[in-house]
C-alpha cells in the first residue's frame, strides 16, 4: 500500500484529499503543518509520496521540501499551489519537487497525478537484467539506483536518476522534450513539458562543472536536449 503524506493547514482541505486517497487504496498520513510533518517523517514509516502546500503556517512548503530533500532523495514531491504563478510552480521544482499541482484542482486529476509519481519514484527493478551503465565519467548503476561522476556518488532524485537513465540509453540522440516528459512523466501526465526545463536546469547543476556552460547535457535549440 503507496504511503502518502499530506501537509496541508485547511482541514477540510486535508481531510478531503487523505479520505479520497484511502478511497483508492493508498494509506494517508496528515499534517497540518511543515514542523509536525518533519516529526511524522522521522518517527514514522517511510511514505512513497508528499503532497506539500505552499502557504503554511510557520515554515512554508518551499522550505519544508528543501528539508526533505537533503536527507530523501526517494519520496516523491508534489507541490501544491493556490496562486498559480509560474514562479512558485519554477521555485518548486527548482528545490526538488517532482510535481505541481493548482488549487483549485478536482480529485480525479489529484489521485492520477499521485499515483503516477507514486509509480515513477518506486518502479521495481529487475536486477538480473540491470547492470552498470558507463559514458565517459560518468557510470550509471540501474541496480543501486545511483549516478557516479570520476567515482564519486552524485545525489539524485528518482525523477531526475530516470531522466539520466533516458539519456544513457540514447546517447548521442537528440530527445525531444515530449519524449522526455512521456518517458519520464508517463503518457497521461497532466501538466507542461517546462517541467523537462527545470529538471535539466537542476541536472546541469548537480553533474556539470560549469552549468552555465555544459558539456553533457546540451541543448538543442527548438527541440530537446542530448546527452554527450
Amino acid at each position: 500500500m503507496k504511503r502518502v503524506l499530506v501537509v496541508e493547514d485547511e482541514t477540510s482541505i486535508r481531510e478531503m484529499v487523505a479520505l479520497n486517497l484511502r478511497m483508492h487504496g493508498m494509506e494517508a498520513v496528515e499534517a497540518e503543518s511543515a514542523e509536525r510533518a518533519l516529526e511524522l517523517l522521522e518517527q514514522g514509516e517511510p511514505c512513497d509520496a508528499a503532497l506539500l502546500d505552499i502557504m503554511l503556517p510557520g515554515m512554508n512548503g518551499f522550505s519544508l521540501c528543501e528539508t526533505i530533500r537533503k536527507t530523501d532523495n526517494e519520496i516523491g514531491i508534489i507541490m501544491v499551489s493556490a496562486k498559480g504563478q509560474e514562479a512558485d510552480k519554477i521555485r518548486g521544482l527548482s528545490i526538488g519537487a517532482d510535481d505541481y499541482i493548482t488549487k483549485p484542482f478536482s480529485v480525479s486529476e489529484l489521485i492520477a497525478r499521485v499515483d503516477a509519481l507514486c509509480r515513477r519514484v518506486s518502479r521495481p527493478q529487475n536486477t538480473e537484467n540491470s547492470g552498470k551503465m558507463v559514458s565517459g565519467e560518468f557510470v550509471l548503476d540501474e541496480s543501486s539506483h545511483m549516478l557516479l561522476k570520476n567515482g564519486e556518488p552524485i545525489d539524485l532524485t528518482q525523477v531526475e536518476f530516470q531522466i539520466m537513465e533516458l539519456f544513457f540509453k540514447n546517447a548521442g540522440v537528440a530527445l525531444v522534450r515530449e519524449k522526455i516528459l512521456k518517458g519520464v512523466w508517463g503518457e497521461n501526465y497532466y501538466g507542461d513539458v517546462k517541467i523537462v526545463d527545470v529538471n535539466i536546469r537542476r541536472l546541469r547543476m548537480k553533474i556539470e562543472d560549469e552549468p552555465s556552460n555544459p558539456k553533457h547535457i546540451l541543448t538543442v535549440w527548438g527541440y530537446g536536449y542530448r546527452w554527450n
